[in-house]
């Protein structure tokens, strides 16, 4: 193996108190619904708020001065990008971060802060990589990978190190698989310590690049998936390598799943983590028989998560989970049909957060109207209750799903 335990326990004397040795602790709610013993790793509590610092630190703590010196460059539009930028300004490294133009504001203002240079350049990730390899021919840079390097492969498995450590009885590991540095690593550090661990590998559904490739198919990756922080298309060399030799097995999960993951997280243990690193848990809610009776732990790898995008995550939970509805209510267009809805919803306990009355667009009788209300209520039941009184009250009423 390129990547041995001893470079992994090199790596965490390396980098011990220069990141966070962030909490592992047993979820007493999350165990209950899935059927399992179910231990959280919160990397989402690192300083740039995701697991990406430990490998980027081992690799600039290894340069040489006269690399140091030259300056180090990355391609990247999150985490690994303000990982190199916050360690490289510690260590007094320049740095220069490429990314593409679309990236948001806010990613760019935050590397920046760090103290990077930013450049940005081309449309998608694969324009940024291949302008930065281009800089690093120019300029002399070194070029920190995010994920295909042994020394930031090394630093990611510090991760496992830690997990075992706290709870050593682990029989499984679910660990989300972008480009497979974490994985690797986690991987390498856990088989070495625990022998007949389970390591299980997690990819979005519309990104199954390394499952694809360990199955020898070619992949077929694309769409806007929650968990862009696991949206790779080309996986690294030396991770699929390792990946293949030591993970027990690949699995997808759906957007769905994704997103009732992060909600339980902000609900259950009032933690914001991203879709990528929600995809762990996603997995075991997925698909909680593969994981019932066992001691399973999984790595909440990154918290940086667009609020408002979190916000919407959270809102289409609770119409999920029934909590808030959207109902459309065809009724008589007289004077009073109103005031019988609303009484309708006062007797049922359930608010109105909106209303909307459609008269013109609408396939209805010109006398009638369509009103579309917005609703939320304390349970499912509440909902269906108010329907069946509505119903009753000679409404006719259909609910809007999540399309």
């Amino acid at each position: 193996m390129t990547v041995t335990i001893d470079d992994i326990r090199a790596a965490a004397s390396r980098i011990e108190g220069q990141v966070v040795k962030t909490p592992m602790n047993h979820s007493r709610t999350l165990s209950e619904i899935i059927g399992a013993q179910v231990w959280l790793k919160f990397e989402n509590l690192q300083f740039t708020a995701a697991y990406k610092e430990r490998g980027a630190l081992n690799k600039l703590l290894q340069l040489t001065d006269a690399e140091k010196k030259r300056g180090v460059i990355a391609a990247s539009a999150g985490n690994h990008a303000q990982a190199v930028a916050y360690h490289g300004a510690r260590l007094g490294i320049p740095v220069t971060i490429v990314m593409p133009e679309p990236t948001p504001t806010i990613k760019v203002v935050h590397t920046e802060g760090h103290g990077a240079n930013v450049v940005l350049h081309g449309k998608v990730f694969d324009d940024a990589y291949a302008h930065a390899r281009q800089l690093e021919d120019e300029k002399g840079y070194v070029f920190v990978h995010p994920f295909d390097d042994e020394a930031v492969i090394a630093g990611q498995g510090t991760t496992a190190i830690e997990m075992l450590e706290a709870a050593p009885d682990l029989d499984t590991l679910v660990v989300p698989i972008g480009g497979g540095g974490l994985i690797s690593g986690i991987a390498t550090a856990a088989k070495a310590i625990k022998p007949d661990i389970e390591v299980v590998g997690v990819e979005a559904a519309m990104f199954p690049a390394m499952k694809d490739i360990i199955a020898g198919r070619e992949p077929d990756c694309g769409g806007d998936t929650l968990a862009e922080g696991i949206a790779v298309k080309n996986p690294g060399q030396i991770t699929r390598g390792i990946i293949a030799e030591l993970v027990d097995r690949i699995d997808l999960v759906s957007e769905d799943a994704i997103e009732h993951a992060v909600a339980l997280l902000v609900g259950i243990e009032k933690s914001v983590v991203e879709g990528a690193g929600a995809a762990g848990l996603a997995a075991m809610l997925d698909d909680p028989d593969k994981y019932r009776g066992k001691k399973v732990g999984t790595v909440l790898c990154g918290g940086n998560i667009d609020t408002h995008l979190l916000a919407n995550v959270l809102v289409r939970e609770l119409v999920r989970c029934g909590r808030i509805a959207r109902l459309k209510i065809a009724a008589e267009d007289r004077p009073g049909a109103l005031a019988a809805i609303t009484k309708a919803f006062h007797e049922c306990g359930v608010n109105i957060i909106e209303t909307n009355h459609h008269r013109v667009f609408t396939a209805l009788p010109a006398k009638d109207t369509l009103i579309e209300v917005e609703c939320e209520a304390r349970d499912e039941a509440a909902i269906e209750a108010l329907v069946e009184k509505l119903e009753g009250y000679g409404f006719k009423v259909t609910r809007s799903p999540i399309v």
